[in-house]
């Protein structure tokens, strides 16, 4: 169990994570694309489509790293707080700070013996002062902008590759397609889900509802 935590915690953020960043820059992605008109796209508009789509990742992924790093900053000062109250309180008080602060599905299986065996360790550790960001936080944000702007490419490499920008689209919305079965398959695996299959589909669905919704709402 040791060496699986020890795994999981060198990988570059958790597989949700991963996930979800891609699919947020390959819907965003989609979305810009599908605005070029392929009855009238001349290579002008399809280059100024595809810059107008690698910008609004660009932002996009900028955004999410710094809101990535300030949601971990946050995070960590309202534990290290928590912590102070919890060796501040007396036992009853600390155990039940203790209790308050874990999530549902921990608290709904821990007694009075392990949230007693919790709140010691944390006295035990009150003088152990940690940064609140080290460098792979820094990191981690890197790789989330990295991810949202890669996403942009499979949707707009069609339209490097395809003279005709009508060809192109539909070479663009098949990968899309692709890339949200892909997505969906490895989020259901991860969950454990027994037939990854449906959810890759489901996943492919739901994504072109959502781009066909927000392209209808003027996005």
């Amino acid at each position: 169990m040791a060496d699986v935590t020890k795994i999981e915690r060198h990988r570059l953020l958790d597989p949700i994570d991963r996930i979800s960043e891609i699919l947020f820059g390959l819907i965003m992605a989609v979305t810009i694309v599908g605005s070029l008109s392929i009855a009238t796209a001349g290579r002008e508009e399809v280059r100024t489509v595809m810059w107008a789509a690698l910008g609004c990742n660009l932002a996009w992924g900028l955004v999410d790293s710094v809101m990535f790093v300030v949601r971990t900053a946050t995070e960590r000062t309202r534990n290290r707080v928590l912590a102070r109250s919890i060796a501040a309180a007396d036992a009853d008080a600390g155990r039940h700070l203790v209790a308050q602060a874990l999530p549902e599905h921990i608290a709904a299986v821990v007694g009075p013996e392990e949230i007693e065996a919790m709140r010691r360790r944390l006295l035990a550790a009150k003088g152990e002062v940690r940064a609140v960001l080290v460098p792979r936080d820094f990191l981690e944000a890197f790789g989330i902008f990295v991810m949202v702007v890669v996403a942009t490419f499979p949707v707009a490499a069609p339209f490097l590759l395809f003279a005709d920008a009508a060809t192109a689209m539909h070479v663009s919305q098949v990968v899309t397609l692709v890339m949200l079965f892909i997505a969906g398959f490895a989020l259901a695996r991860h969950a454990g889900y027994n037939r990854p299959t449906r959810a890759g589909i489901a996943m492919a669905v739901f994504g072109a509802v959502l781009v066909a919704i927000v392209k209808a709402l003027g996005g």
